[in-house]
């Protein structure tokens, strides 16, 4: 049996306004070393990359000594799982309407399926994007002003499309919903998206060709809510103008729509463990320093800020968090383990647990079949649940951290 390589396929996308740290923070997750500059406009081209979203091993649970990933990596118990991270342009007020960059930004925007929002918690820069004295500026005006733009944007495209195709056709469709999906599909939605929204928006039991104005800005703005959800980084949280605003965002936005972080801190402690100053993995609340002496006065005085600053009041610089929250609780994703082998977990080569593929929880067995290959999901017959020793049906509904063999007919 042939396994492809899984490659990450759903994208994340950094938002916010010009110069918090978007940039830096596309850096510390991806290691890719872009332009920063403190200036607005810096990125015009979306920066995209590949970071890893980080969660407990299956092979910790399985007793095992290790595993072989073909794709991430593991590292003490942690299995990190790739996914795509698109940096866009930055927004200003009015991008809904073109300003700035404004057209260009929402043009990439469609792509992304969750948005980390970075928000300047410290109120170091005024809405258009400029330095201003630490703690002048509002950092929940910040946040509700992006809100609003991202919303008045997919509000605009959904009522434009609405106008223009769905309301001649919708009358004498024989499926609504499908029409409906099918002229905006390219804002990168799915289905069940369309349907949750239609029923978050109370619009369920009134057909949409009945639908007034109201009820399609309703509908828009809920559909953006399902569909490119966004979860706050409260970046430059190690400022101490920041303490107060983080509470503010959080009281504004729900804790768990919030996380505290210092981007530069985990782009500085990964730069230094990438050159072996430093042992580190990322999330971790501390890091070592492996040789003192390697280190000049000033490195040790900056390692030992961001330990006091960073580390001890919040835990962990907040990156690892924001991936979590996008990728398990926004996306609503679990990690499965498809193997060859499911005495040995293994690919044909002996790799163990060789790929984590992460899928939407209620993802069947088959359905996975077909994104690994189209011909495991044209010719499934059964498969193998490796962790309970047992034979699953095509409708077998995929759990977190599941260890599965496909059989099929046409593997290869």
């Amino acid at each position: 049996m042939c396994y492809t390589v899984p490659v990450p396929e759903r994208i994340i996308g950094i938002v916010g306004k010009t110069n918090v740290g978007k940039s830096t923070l596309f850096s510390a997750m991806t290691m890719i070393p872009v332009k920063i500059a403190d200036h607005p406009f810096t990125t015009i081209e979306p920066n995209i990359g590949v970071a890893y979203v980080k969660k407990r091993c299956v092979h910790v649970e399985l007793g095992l000594t290790g595993c072989n990933p073909r794709t991430g990596f593991c590292v003490k118990g942690f299995r990190f799982i790739p996914v795509k991270v698109m940096d866009v342009a930055g927004l200003v007020p009015g991008a809904h309407r073109g300003r700035g960059l404004g057209n260009k930004f929402m043009d990439d925007l469609r792509q992304a399926d969750v948005l980390i929002h970075v928000v300047d918690a410290a109120g170091s820069t005024d809405l258009d994007g400029n330095r201003v004295k630490p703690g002048s500026a509002d950092p929940v005006e910040e946040a509700k002003s992006i809100l609003f733009e991202i919303n008045e944007w997919f509000k605009n495209v959904i009522v434009r499309i609405w106008e223009n195709k769905i309301s001649r056709t919708i009358v004498t469709a024989q499926n609504p919903v499908e029409v409906i999906y099918q002229n905006i599909s390219g804002l990168n939605v799915k289905r069940a998206h369309v349907i949750d929204a239609i029923r978050q928006a109370g619009l369920d039991s009134k057909h949409p060709k009945n639908w007034s104005l109201s009820d399609v800005v309703e509908f828009s703005l809920k559909l953006r809510e399902v569909s490119k959800p966004i979860i706050v980084a409260a970046n430059k949280a190690d400022f101490p103008e920041a303490k107060d605003n983080v509470k503010r965002l959080i009281g504004e936005l729900g804790e768990e729509n919030v996380v505290p972080v210092s981007a530069l801190a985990e782009l500085i402690i990964r730069k230094a463990s990438q050159t072996g100053l430093v042992d580190y993995v990322p999330g971790d609340a501390d890091f070592e320093i492996r040789d003192p002496a390697a280190l000049t006065r000033e490195q040790l005085k900056v390692l030992e800020m961001i330990r006091e600053s960073v580390l001890k009041p919040h835990g962990s610089t907040g990156v690892q968090e924001l991936l979590r929250r996008a990728v398990f609780d926004k996306l609503k994703l679990i990690a499965v383990y498809p193997v060859a082998d499911e005495s040995r977990l293994s690919d044909h080569s002996g790799n163990v647990l060789p790929d984590a593929y992460l899928v939407e929880r209620g993802t069947t067995i088959r359905e996975l079949a077909y994104s690994i290959h189209t011909a495991l999901g044209e010719g499934f017959l059964y498969a193998i649940d490796a962790k309970r020793r047992r034979r699953v049906g095509e409708s077998y509904v995929l759990a977190d951290d599941d260890v599965v063999k496909i059989v099929s007919t046409l593997s290869r």
